[in-house]
């Protein structure tokens, strides 16, 4: 029997406000990393609610995905892992500041496209700049793009 080869479904928030881009100091194996608010798409329920769920549990902001930015796909070749994911534009609604961030999460941050492309050594991944130039560029998708059944 052979290896079946499969992505890793992932959703990320991109969230901008005066100028600034919500993204996360993490721990990874290859140390501190920048990413925006991302993580792994769960059993049960949609990519919208994925992302909502997880832009809370990494930065205990509450979004609402307003546009797709896009789907995206990069690959960690260190680990073999390739990874597609689905980048939602999201607006801000709430904060609450005395919930625990996810493990390894070290703080949110906002920063400007120049701080974020001032380091990109740090990026998390590839798509972390991609998705703020995309953005800056005016890329949208309605929410519908993807369907769930």
């Amino acid at each position: 029997m052979s290896n079946i080869w499969k992505p890793n479904v992932v959703v990320a928030a991109i969230c901008e406000r005066d100028g600034k881009f919500l993204l996360v100091e993490e721990e990874t194996e290859e140390g501190m990393r920048l990413n925006q608010p991302a993580g792994h798409w769960e059993p049960h329920e949609t990519l919208i609610q994925a992302v909502v769920r997880e832009a809370l549990e990494e930065t205990a902001h509450v979004v609402e995905p307003v546009e797709m930015l896009g789907a995206y796909t990069t690959n960690n070749l260190a680990r073999d892992i390739t990874y597609l994911r689905f980048a939602y534009v999201c607006r801000v609604t709430g904060f609450d500041p005395g919930r625990a961030l996810d493990h390894g999460i070290m703080r949110a941050v906002w920063l400007t496209p120049d701080e974020i492309a001032a380091s990109p050594i740090r990026h998390r991944s590839p798509l972390v700049m991609r998705c703020v130039q995309d953005y800056l560029s005016g890329r949208r998708f309605p929410l519908d793009f993807v369907t769930h059944s």
